[in-house]
């Protein structure tokens, strides 16, 4: 290939128009492979905490099954334990208070119902956090490249005929240069397409098993016992 003509000439020889495009599409492609890295560790330590459900369930006590789901700030499992046992606390506080408030109305299955329900639709709320990166990426990214594509042509076809010279060398030069813009723009998009519907999938897997964990913990906060368990034990336990 001529040395005259890629990717380091569309840099030096193109106007803001084209250096803008060139720009957009670095930043796109660095968030988006930021985002995907992120939500990839995130996913990891994830299913390494969902591990902590079933030691939860075999703990002695409910303080030590809170402690074998790990005490990290980012942990949805134990965010949905702590919430159950807050939400049997306070209905059982309020039961034996005489003021009357709006919440009252609720049993405690309503009322656990609705602490986990908000626990679950925060956890939802972080897994879906940059996506929307992924998506914009993936679905602007190839129009952003064509328009600098069309751009390039209109600036190489002008230049062209300013010069007066339309052989073959002094047409396919710039116009294949200028098409190095749509392939930058599928090579943002690409990824950007492939790593958003996989971390859906993931994060798919993932609310599975939180919604499991939540209506276990309900079935324990409301009757006593875990679903599918002999024996019922006491919900103070």
């Amino acid at each position: 290939m001529n040395p005259s003509y890629g990717l380091v000439n569309v840099w030096d020889q193109g106007d803001l128009v084209t250096r803008a495009v060139l720009l957009v599409l670095l930043a796109m492609s660095l968030a988006s492979w930021m985002v995907i890295l992120l939500k990839l560790v995130a996913l990891r330590r994830l299913r390494a905490q969902s591990q902590g459900t079933e030691r939860f369930w075999h703990a002695r006590d409910y303080a030590q099954g809170l402690a074998d789901l790990g005490a990290d700030a980012d942990n949805p499992f134990a965010a949905l334990a702590q919430e159950g046992q807050k939400a049997t606390q306070h209905v059982r506080t309020e039961q034996g208070t005489q003021e009357a408030e709006l919440h009252e109305s609720f049993d405690l299955s309503e009322w656990v119902t609705r602490c986990l329900r908000n626990s679950l639709d925060d956890s939802t709320a972080r897994l879906q956090a940059g996506l929307a990166i992924l998506a914009s990426a993936g679905s602007t990214a190839p129009f952003v490249g064509l328009f600098g594509t069309v751009w390039g042509i209109y600036h190489a076809l002008m230049a062209i005929g300013l010069a007066g010279q339309a052989s073959i060398d002094k047409v396919a030069g710039p116009i294949g240069e200028a098409l190095i813009m749509t392939a930058l723009g599928l090579a943002v998009a690409i990824p950007a397409v492939l790593g958003y519907n996989a971390l859906v999938r993931a994060n798919k897997a993932v609310l599975a098993r939180l919604n499991r964990f939540a209506y276990d913990l309900h079935a324990y906060h409301v009757t006593g016992a875990r679903v599918g368990t002999a024996k019922p034990q006491k919900a103070g336990a």
